[in-house]
């Protein structure tokens, strides 16, 4: 085996471990990938390791000293790859940290180099990317446009990361109160990421799952989803989701008629999230939580 294949080999198991949802394993492979392209010169190799091993991290909300060096990548490479993979997971980075302004921009250039490429699975990823944007500003109709192109180009049949677009895609339409045609998407969406083992990945579509149950008046599946999905987000560090499941929790006890479990949750939030506020956990009672929170804001 000559080193480049080596190099490549790794890069594509790398690859492969992410699509699975196996975050950790993903890194080790990228980071394996680093080093071998290192020792041998190969700094395309080297950056475009670096990049996917960034898209990881970013995941895991620990990129904050990654996104200056995937900066200069977007500004040095003259590999387009490398360049779309640099400007979007600068682009994500910046959608977390609830950047609007920067994250177009970077969302942009990604949509620029990855329409140079031709290549189907990213432009499903900036599409999603770009519907990720709109919906954080309430805008469910155009989210899902790009959604529905997402889907629409992405190659793969079955994968972790159609399953995610699966769940932005459903929970705009449960909003947007096609129910029905929501959960197809949100059940779709769960079943490929149990049959992958993506269990992390779970969160966010049982929160959304959560959601369309209350919508419907369906209490007690929505309790059991919005449960699962707090445990599920404590056991990987996923404060967003954390945040989302003890609003829905609170709001489907209330419902449920169990005001002081409800509160309780309520006070859990306040606590966490908003300990300079004490009065929060009475407001959130008295108001349905529902008109309140975007869960993919």
């Amino acid at each position: 085996m000559t080193t480049p294949n080596l190099t490549q080999d790794l890069l594509d198991r790398g690859i492969e471990l992410f699509q699975q949802g196996h975050y950790k394993s993903a890194i080790e492979a990228f980071d394996r990938c680093m080093e071998t392209a290192l020792k041998h010169g190969e700094s395309d190799l080297w950056d475009r390791a670096y990049c996917n091993r960034s898209g990881v991290a970013i995941e895991l909300g620990d990129a904050d000293d990654a996104i200056r060096e995937l900066r200069e990548i977007v500004l040095r490479s003259s590999d387009d790859e490398n360049a779309f993979l640099a400007a979007y997971n600068v682009a994500r980075y910046y959608e977390l940290e609830k950047d609007p302004r920067r994250a177009s921009f970077y969302a942009r250039v990604a949509r620029d180099r990855c329409q140079r490429l031709g290549r189907r699975d990213w432009l499903a990823w900036s599409h999603n990317q770009t519907g990720n944007l709109l919906i954080a500003e309430s805008q469910f109709e155009e989210a899902c446009t790009e959604y529905e192109n997402a889907l629409r180009v992405m190659p793969a049949p079955r994968s972790v990361p159609r399953a995610l677009i699966l769940d932005n895609l459903g929970y705009c339409r449960v909003v947007q109160g096609r129910h029905e045609e929501g959960l197809e998407l949100l059940f779709e969406s769960i079943r490929t990421l149990t049959a992958f083992g993506a269990t992390r990945e779970q969160a966010r579509p049982r929160l959304s799952l959560c959601y369309a149950y209350l919508e419907i008046g369906r209490l007690r599946p929505a309790l059991r989803q919005s449960l699962r999905a707090l445990e599920i987000a404590v056991e990987h560090d996923d404060h967003g989701s954390v945040k989302n499941a003890h609003y829905l929790i609170a709001e489907t006890y209330k419902q449920l008629g169990q005001d002081e479990l409800a509160h309780d949750y309520f006070v859990r939030l306040q606590q966490r999230y908003y300990p300079d506020a004490p009065h929060v956990p009475d407001l959130l009672m008295a108001v349905d939580v529902r008109t309140l929170i975007n869960l993919k804001a």
